[in-house]
């Protein structure tokens, strides 16, 4: 598969920073919508970035993946805690989202979304697969750091930041952390993650979860570690012993999926580029949005 490029998008990722960058201080009824009435505010930022992207990284295949609900996920059975503080979502947004759901089936774009697992997992195990059968780029678009534990030297993370897109890459990763991508999740163990209600350790952060993960390597080995802990990190050694439970739970939480079963003899022919052009056209009139391709 020369020159072929895999594209993968956190759907929820880009529609909910297009809809809340776009509806900040407006009513739902401030909001663009089409002269039909349908919602168009998110989708007027989803679907342009989706061919800005397919076209400027010159993507072969994509995929978008999406969330199951919540409640189905293994993580939430397990922790009822998990992401139980996130409120409900505007309405006007979920409009938005079955709306996609329906115009990119319609346009042929390749969507994922699969039972218990989270679109973190459909990343982790499709991209981990590209990159040992297909050796190729991959490009994940998405804002989640969390993400970083997917870096290798075929997979990137383009991040959207203030002043444009970087592509991400494990040279970054590398010269940023001092560490490998896969002991990302260590760190996050540590540091928890308030937006997923992930404890991590109480009264420990990025200042000194980073030191520690580059000197024990991994949280358990930290915990083998502790009765001859460096006495640099003595003053957080009872804040280490009292969130020890916390923290192993944090990275049960925070460790992305990268081998789902389903996905064992995946050839990602569902996954190659192949755009119904009238279909497209149809719907960029119908929620009159205009594209370059």
């Amino acid at each position: 598969m020369d020159n072929h490029t895999l594209l993968l998008i956190d759907g929820f990722n880009l529609l909910s920073r297009g809809y809340f960058a776009t509806s900040y201080g407006r009513s739902d009824d401030q909001l663009s919508k089409t002269k039909d009435g349908v919602y168009t505010n998110a989708l007027r930022v989803f679907i342009p970035k989706l061919f800005s992207l397919i076209r400027e990284h010159e993507v072969s295949h994509v995929a978008i993946t999406w969330d199951v609900k919540r409640e189905e996920t293994d993580r939430r059975i397990k922790y009822d805690f998990y992401k139980a503080t996130r409120g409900e979502l505007p309405m006007p947004l979920i409009e938005q989202f079955l709306t996609l759901k329906t115009v990119l089936e319609e346009i042929g774009i390749a969507q994922l979304e699969m039972s218990p697992y989270e679109a973190d997992d459909l990343i982790g195990t499709l991209s981990n697969k590209w990159s040992h059968s297909i050796q190729n780029k991959c490009y994940i678009y998405s804002n989640d750091r969390d993400l970083l534990q997917l870096l290798n030297e075929h997979t990137s993370q383009i991040i959207a930041q203030k002043t444009g897109e970087i592509i991400y890459s494990i040279e970054h990763f590398n010269n940023d952390y001092g560490i490998h991508p896969k002991q990302w999740v260590d760190v996050k163990a540590l540091l928890g993650d308030s937006s997923d209600n992930i404890p991590g350790c109480p009264g420990v952060g990025e200042k000194s979860a980073i030191p520690l993960i580059q000197q024990y390597q991994s949280v358990e080995e930290l915990y083998e570690n502790m009765e001859n802990l460096d006495p640099k990190f003595n003053r957080y050694k009872k804040k280490l012993i009292a969130g020890k439970d916390s923290t192993i739970i944090s990275k049960e939480l925070s460790a992305i999926m990268i081998d789902i079963p389903h996905f064992e003899d995946y050839t990602f022919e569902d996954l190659k580029l192949s755009i119904n052009e009238d279909n497209l056209t149809n719907k960029l009139q119908e929620l009159e949005i205009r594209i370059r391709r």
